[in-house]
């Protein structure tokens, strides 16, 4: 067993080549029990993909190595083996190699150690996690180091260490692909259709290869008899020498016998050249035809790189076509969905089951948006089925209101001429850098009903749910604009950037407003500063609502009452406000009613906390019967598209578009007015498009940035910094005026933890009082009306049909005469 070790290790002088040569056609005992386990990973600290040893040369039938696929949300990126071989790539949860006998091998230090004794094919096929096979599957890259694999319902997502290595198999996956291809279409009924060109350059190579072949197997020969006749000559000679003949031919032969010896070296060095030329010749004859084979693969890929290009391009030009107003100049095709936003690499790629998904809208027909040329867009409508027409001078006219909203609403010129006469403030004190220990609450929190669990202030920010239901109104401006409007859908676009700019103030706000007190209030009084006056009050405690009324001197009045429904679903947090928001404007008597979306509050358990808003608002004016349908896209791991995106089209009572929304919940909203319309060709999902080509887009709404040191000052904004100052002759049940959020806001949280418990042991004492008058009426056989807003009361709307709390009246004369001795005392 050494010897033949020795031998197949390629050690030995030249006379011995040639027996090394024969000996390396026959396996070798010592290396025949593992063949292949080279590509095997060696550890975690090789450089093979993912922490292991290279794997097998992408031009090789095999190639294995370790990468990082994704499974869930909650695991993310898992580190599993995979191998390719046979135009299939599987993968694995461990490194193990199946042998042809029937066991299994596995890498420990560089080293193949027996791990058991496996009985059959089928339970190795077991330990196999998944296969796609290549020859119909689409590989994609999405970054520099992540690798998309879909085939038919199946999609992985994977990860190696480094681009270099996600280069490896990105090569080696196309390789692969363009063989199993061929390989497909060679056992096909129509391998015959194959181009000439490609069967004449197969002929002419294999001919080539051929004719070699057949010439270093004639110089094999002549070795063979240089060699058998070198030695006949030798074996003649020596006979002669032993021979009794005179001196003189003796000395003859000797002469000839030194020549012949001389012969016999040269010779043997010519055959020793001759078989190194031949192990030359074939290691580089497999070269050249790996190189080859690499070429032709390559060139494949180029055609079929360039066939999906014209796929592409022949499908936006049919898309340009069912746009009837596309101009030469048209430019910014992008294709949006109400629903969803298109894929433009044409076909779409499925998750795992283990991923998670948002519902699409249902009936929501994706469309494509065209910016055209206002110079040149006019084009007959006559040869369109359902295609609306607009004109772009009526853009111009309406330029004047548009503009004035470009400047994020209001500029700091515009804000210090309209600044108040009061100076409001510009910071608060800095978060306490408190450490929250979440074991000590939640032990306390085992076997009781959740709205009675006393939360510390920690999870808190010094604002309640009132003064953040009043937040809403930091852009009021853009309903000052919305009242100069003629038109009422150019209107709606104004109230559609509103109902979009009250999330801005989300995005960094993870901590919770306090609860409100029943009964108590907040009132912000702006009349003279920016024309408007807000009154909030809580009306219910379980389940907690708030109503709402705002007054404009500007010509507007919005309200709604809102309640708050969550649910904990493990991950995340979901909170979806129940109600409905009603704005009317003075002169037009223009009423819209719209309802807000569902608010999710992610990693809840573990990591750092972040808020996304998803769902669909509509917005109707229920007197000209206009709609716009905003559609806000969940945030999504894998999506390309614009994080937190905001989409919609404003439409007339006849179902006609006038305008499409576009922009994001936390930065900006702008509105394009659609030209022409008409139908285009039908998605993969069997929907409808609808292109619509528009002017260049005007930004309604852009965030105001956030003042400086905001991150210690809870992210608050201007406005909402200045919501919890204390004012005077507010009500005593004025927000401003709560205990615990006062001491909060002061960084004395100790103490206000102690003074929250006051207040809700005091709440409770006053709702039992409550049920215990409700349970004497029901004996005494009277009615009891339970508790009764202050400032609101309870209507049916006319609108809706909804039983809501509207603004009687009263409480603005109540503060001008400072009589509140009908506010109960709540703090």
């Amino acid at each position: 067993m050494g010897k033949a070790a020795a031998l197949c290790g390629g050690g030995g002088n030249n006379s011995t080549r040639g027996l090394v040569s024969l000996l390396s056609a026959v396996p070798c005992l010592a290396c025949q029990e593992l063949p292949a386990m080279s590509a095997e990973p060696g550890g975690r600290g090789g450089g093979g993909p993912a922490g292991g040893p290279p794997a097998a040369p992408p031009g090789s039938d095999t190639y294995k190595g370790w990468l990082f696929k994704w499974t869930n949300y909650l695991k993310g990126y898992q580190r599993r083996w995979f191998v390719l071989s046979n135009g299939l790539l599987s993968y694995y949860r461990s490194s193990t190699t199946v042998r042809s006998d029937g066991s299994s091998w596995k890498r420990v230090k560089n080293t193949p150690v027996p791990v058991r004794k496996m009985g059959t094919q089928a339970e190795m096929a077991h330990t196999c996690r998944g296969t796609i096979n290549l020859s119909t599957a689409h590989i994609d890259t999405e970054d520099s180091c992540n690798i998309v694999l879909s085939n038919g319902g199946r999609t992985y997502h994977l990860k190696a260490n480094s681009e270099v290595e996600r280069q490896r198999w990105v090569t080696a996956l196309e390789l692969a692909k363009a063989k199993a291809i061929r390989m497909r279409n060679n056992q096909s009924d129509d391998s015959g259709d194959e181009e000439p060109a490609s069967q004449s350059d197969k002929s002419e190579l294999h001919g080539t290869l051929k004719t070699l072949s057949s010439k270093l197997e004639d110089l094999s020969t002549c070795n063979d008899l240089i060699a058998k006749h070198g030695a006949a000559l030798q074996r003649s000679l020596s006979e002669l020498e032993n021979l009794k003949l005179p001196a003189e031919s003796g000395e003859k032969i000797k002469a000839v016998n030194e020549r012949a010896t001389l012969f016999r070296i040269t010779s043997n060095a010519m055959i020793n050249a001759c078989r190194d030329f031949l192990d030359l010749a074939e290691t580089h004859s497999r070269k050249w035809q790996r190189a080859l084979q690499y070429e032709r693969e390559q060139r494949i890929r180029l055609e079929e790189t360039i066939e999906q290009l014209a796929k592409q391009h022949n499908s936006l030009e049919r898309a340009c076509r069912g746009a009837p107003g596309l101009s030469a100049s048209s430019t910014g095709i992008t294709s949006t969905a109400k629903g969803s936003v298109q894929s433009a690499k044409g076909e779409a790629s499925d998750e795992d089951e283990e991923t998670e998904y948002f519902d699409a809208m249902e009936d929501a027909p994706a469309f494509i948006t065209v910016t055209a040329d206002p110079k040149h867009h006019r084009r007959s409508g006559s040869n369109l089925s359902g295609a609306s027409e607009g004109h772009p001078e009526d853009w111009n006219l309406e330029d004047s209101v548009f503009e004035s909203s470009n400047q994020s609403s209001c500029n700091e010129s515009t804000c210090k001429d309209l600044l108040p006469k009061k100076r409001r403030r510009t910071r608060i004190p800095d978060k306490p850098n408190y450490s929250l220990n979440l074991w000590s609450i939640m032990k306390n929190c085992i076997g009781k009903e959740l709205s009675k669990i006393p939360m510390p202030v920690n999870f808190n920010e010094p604002l309640s749910m009132l003064q953040r239901l009043t937040e809403d109104l930091e852009y009021h401006e853009l309903l000052d604009k919305a009242v100069k409007c003629e038109s009422s859908t150019e209107q709606m676009c104004f109230v559609a950037a509103f109902s979009v700019s009250s999330y801005s103030t989300t995005v960094h706000r993870t901590a919770k407003p306090f609860n409100p007190l029943l009964g108590e209030t907040y009132e912000l009084d702006r009349l003279e500063e920016f024309g408007f006056r807000s009154l909030c009050e809580q009306v219910s405690h379980h389940p907690p609502a708030a109503a709402h009324h705002v007054y404009s001197k500007r010509g507007w009045t919005l309200w709604q009452e809102i309640t708050i429904a969550s649910k904990f679903r493990g991950k995340y947090l979901s909170i979806m406000p129940l109600g409905a928001i009603h704005l009317e404007f003075h002169s037009s008597g223009n009423h819209y009613v719209w309802r807000k979306v569902t608010s999710t509050v992610h990693n809840i358990i573990v990591g750092k906390l972040w808020i996304d808003q998803s769902g669909e608002i509509e917005i109707v004016n229920h007197k000209s019967k206009d709609k716009c349908q905003l559609k806000f896209t969940p945030y999504s791991y894998f999506s390309r598209d614009v994080p937190r995106k905001v989409t919609g089209v404003v439409s007339d009572a006849d179902g006609k578009a006038h305008y499409v929304m576009s922009g994001t919940w936390d930065e900006k909203m702008e509105c394009s007015k659609i030209v022409h319309s008409s139908h285009g060709s039908t998605s993969m999902e069997g929907k409808q498009k609808t292109v619509y080509q528009t002017l260049s887009p005007k930004v309604l709404w852009k965030k105001y940035p956030l003042p400086e040191n905001a991150e210690n000052m809870y992210f608050f904004s201007d406005l909402a910094l200045t919501l919890n100052e204390p004012e005077e002759r507010v009500a005593p049940t004025d927000s401003r005026l709560r205990p615990d959020q006062r001491l909060m806001e002061s960084g004395r949280w100790d103490e206000a933890n102690v003074e929250k418990q006051r207040l809700e042991e005091k709440q409770r004492a006053v709702r039992r009082r409550r049920e215990a008058e409700a349970v004497e009426a029901l004996e005494e056989g009277k009615d009891y009306e339970g508790y009764i807003p202050l400032w609101f009361e309870r209507k049916l709307d006319a609108v809706t049909g909804e039983l809501i709390c509207v603004y009687r009246g009263g409480y603005w004369e109540a503060k001008d005469k400072q009589d509140w001795s009908t506010c109960p005392d709540i703090f």
